[in-house]
């Protein structure tokens, strides 16, 4: 499983491994270095782009991340070759993106054109939203013209605003208190841009503060912004797999209150209630046991205080599982 983050690429690639296939292209790195990124396809005609591939944290190698400046353009490049190469669907999957630029950068891969008072186009970045005064996102829209964009989103979270793009999610890319200052100036400057369009409206959606606001960006260029969680469990069948089934195990690196907002471990639990299916988390750390989505949920912290979870997952892993299917009633331990 996954939610539209990272690893959502090969997920769904495993799922359908019989027609999937991967290619390899030189982009634009949120650092603005060019990096390799994959691209994944299924069938001819419809591709899978996960963002954190091309402006993914895990991207910035060892350089120093850079809050302000690093762009979601490589993004932009993969949904670009992908609609080149004879796409007609493209999910993008957001999540653990490194820029908090408001998809512009992405946009501007696409033809958007966004620009200062001078007609110049804005510098990448989220510090580069400050100088704009203009969008044009005619070239975008023309481009896309033919082919249906679906956002797989990892949050639900708006573009501005205490649980917004720079607030809530800024920090843990290297912002500081005045970046994130900035960063929210910024995403607001580029909203009240697009407040001129039929578009304009989209701030204040569910998930377009995904991937520090290319779920904005996406969404003015007319892509549909969906739970990503449940973008995947559609693609990987798992209601099929639920079917017949005694207990479904799920779980994620740590349970808390963000679980019920779009994360997979809930999807997976509301599709296991619904058949009656006992579900049962295992994660990390379990710092809300959510009892109204779980029948049980267990935490590899502590489970045995010689194993460090970070450094034996796999046996610790194994150990739960068998603890969490002996506690299920009926069990017969023979």
């Amino acid at each position: 499983m996954a939610d539209g983050g990272d690893g959502t690429l090969d997920v769904l690639l495993a799922a359908h491994a019989e027609d999937a296939r991967v290619t390899r292209h030189r982009v634009t790195g949120p650092a603005g270095t060019l990096i390799t990124a994959r691209l994944g396809w299924i069938g001819r005609d419809q591709a899978i782009v996960e963002l954190a591939e091309a402006s993914g944290l895990r991207r910035m190698g060892v350089k120093p991340l850079e809050a302000l400046h690093a762009t979601s353009r490589g993004s932009g490049e993969l949904v670009r070759i992908a609609v080149e190469g004879g796409a007609r669907r493209v999910i993008v999957g957001v999540g653990g993106s490194a820029s908090t630029d408001g998809g512009a950068g992405l946009l501007q891969a696409l033809g958007a054109r966004v620009f200062t008072a001078g007609g110049e186009e804005i510098g990448p970045g989220g510090a580069g939203l400050e100088e704009a005064t203009g969008l044009d996102l005619a070239g975008t829209r023309q481009f896309l013209a033919h082919c249906s964009i679906e956002v797989a989103c990892d949050i639900r979270s708006p573009l501005l605003g205490p649980e917004g793009a720079a607030q809530m999610f800024s920090p843990q890319k290297g912002a500081s208190a005045g970046d994130v200052v900035r960063l929210e100036r910024a995403l607001a400057n580029f909203a009240a841009l697009a407040s001129g369009s039929e578009r304009g409206y989209l701030s204040t959606l569910p998930g377009t503060g995904a991937a520090g606001g290319c779920g904005f960006g996406l969404a003015l260029a007319g892509a549909r912004l969906l739970n990503g969680a449940a973008v995947v469990c559609d693609l990987v069948g798992l209601d099929a797999a639920l079917e017949g089934a005694a207990v479904a195990i799920t779980g994620e690196g740590r349970l808390d209150s963000q679980t019920p907002t779009g994360k997979a471990p809930a999807e997976v639990a509301m599709r296991a209630q619904a058949r009656g299916i006992p579900c049962i988390a295992i994660a990390g750390r379990v710092l809300d046991p959510l009892p109204g989505l779980f029948t049980s949920a267990l935490s590899l912290t502590g489970l045995d205080p010689e194993l460090d979870p970070t450094r034996h997952a796999r046996v610790l892993l194994r150990r739960a599982s068998q603890q969490a299917i002996r506690g299920m009633p009926g069990f017969d331990a023979s």
